[in-house]
């Protein structure tokens, strides 16, 4: 039988609530705001964008679940990248740049983990704020009409690729590409709290 994941990570790290978050059908927010990437140049959800849809996906460098999760970014940037679906990464962390998710500490995880990718950091975490995004990770797809279709987890397994049942970002994708509805749109982000300035650290 399988365990819950919720076991296998530390207890403070809890769902996230849906309340608040932008809801399926709505447009992409804050698409001009330019940001901050590891590359040293300056971008924007826009210039991210593919010809066929942009993944946005709320990380850190501090979070274990961000840890179990990440090979599934550069899998999902590899497979889809060539397929016209943008990728960008956006670390909200704004509380704790001080306590590993600064942007030399932002370069430094993207160079290890190999990401060919955008990696921005998002000041004074608004765009998190603005997608109602409650925890890293926090994904979020968009068609290329900047329409949201899915938001939620990236699978239900983050520990153990290989044991994963539901595939419902990978699962998207396809269907979005393909022009098919997406059965499941909508899940809940697992992970680390997102460090929003106006809170305590």
């Amino acid at each position: 039988m399988k365990r819950p994941l919720i076991l296998a990570l530390p207890l403070m790290l809890v769902t996230s609530a849906v309340a608040g978050e932008l809801e399926i059908g709505s447009d992409l927010p804050l698409a001009d705001v330019k940001m901050a990437d590891v590359s040293g140049e300056k971008v924007s959800l826009n210039d991210a964008m593919g010809e066929n849809g942009l993944l946005v996906v709320f990380s850190c460098n501090t979070c274990p679940w961000v840890d179990a999760w990440e090979d599934r970014y550069v899998k999902v940037s590899k497979k889809y990248q060539k397929n016209g679906v943008g990728i960008i990464a956006v670390n909200p962390n704004e509380a704790s740049r001080s306590k590993g998710d600064s942007m030399d500490e932002t370069k430094a995880r993207a160079k290890k983990a190999k990401y060919d990718f955008y990696y921005t950091v998002d000041e004074g975490s608004k765009l998190a704020s603005a997608f109602g995004a409650t925890r890293t990770p926090h994904i979020y797809l968009f068609n290329n009409e900047g329409t949201l279709v899915y938001r939620g987890a990236i699978d239900d397994n983050a520990r153990r690729p290989r044991k994963v049942e539901s595939a419902y970002l990978m699962d998207a994708i396809d269907a979005m590409i393909a022009g098919k509805k997406i059965k499941t749109t909508s899940t809940k982000a697992l992970g680390c709290s997102i460090k929003f300035a106006a809170e305590e650290e």
